[in-house]
This record gives C-alpha cells, structure tokens and sequence, in this order.
C-alpha cells in the first residue's frame, strides 16, 4: 500500500489495490444511492471495521502506552530535555510530527526512540538521522 501525506494535517492519502469484481460491486452500491462515491463507500468500511474493534484498540493502545490522536515535539521541547540530560520516547497512534526547525543533531540527542502507528512528519534529514530508532 503506498502512502501520500495530504496537504491537510488530519488526514492521509493511501492507494490501494482492489479485483475488478470487488471495484464493481462498490460502483453498483454507489449507482444505488448507496454512498457518494467509492472514497465514502471505502471510509465508511473502514470505519466500520475499526468500531468493531473498538475494545482491542483500547487495550493495546493503553498496554502500549501510545499517545493518542496528535503529538507535537517542538525544539524547545527538545532543548530542554537536551538541558536536563534526558531523553523523550515518542510512542504515537496517530500523527506525529516534529518540527522543521529541529536540527538532526538536536533529535539524535534527545529522541531515544519513536513509535508511530499512523504516520510521522518530520524533515527528510532528521527520519534519515533518526531511522535506526524507529520502530
């Protein structure tokens, strides 16, 4: 599946690959009335999926310790830590992001490690500098 970050923060586009009977069977719910078109047929399974889910989520998120949602690391988030000698765990289901003002120097010091169940949007330079600490 090849993902694309959108140009908006709360989404992600994502491609993917369907057989012609199943991309047929979508095209006649949405001839129906069904849905407005295959992008809300396709959000609304998944959707679905994940509410049937709902329990197991909750639990593995919660015995994973993963914030929730969105998670900002700032360079004076980061600076500070560098100060203080210590060093950040970033565990995310959702989006993270770490600034663009944040120098690879400055996230190899203090970013112990990074877990991201979603996507992660930092600078090219600092994922490469960071890669051998992501999980």
């Amino acid at each position: 599946m090849e993902r694309k970050l959108s140009p908006t923060a709360d989404s992600e586009k994502i491609t993917i690959n369907l057989g012609f009977v199943d991309l047929g069977h979508i095209d006649l719910l949405v001839r129906e009335g069904f849905y407005s078109n295959r992008s809300d047929f396709i959000r609304t399974a998944i959707r679905t999926q994940l509410d049937r889910h709902t329990d197991a989520v909750k639990q593995s998120v919660a015995r994973r310790q993963l914030d929730l949602g969105l998670r900002h690391v700032t360079k004076a988030e980061l600076e500070k830590l560098r100060a203080a000698g210590e060093t950040l765990h970033i565990q995310v289901l959702g989006l993270a992001v770490i600034e663009s003002d944040v120098s690879t120097d400055l996230a190899k010091a203090t970013i112990a490690s990074i877990q991201v169940l979603g996507a992660l949007q930092a600078s090219p330079e600092v994922k490469a500098a960071l890669s051998d600490r992501t999980r």
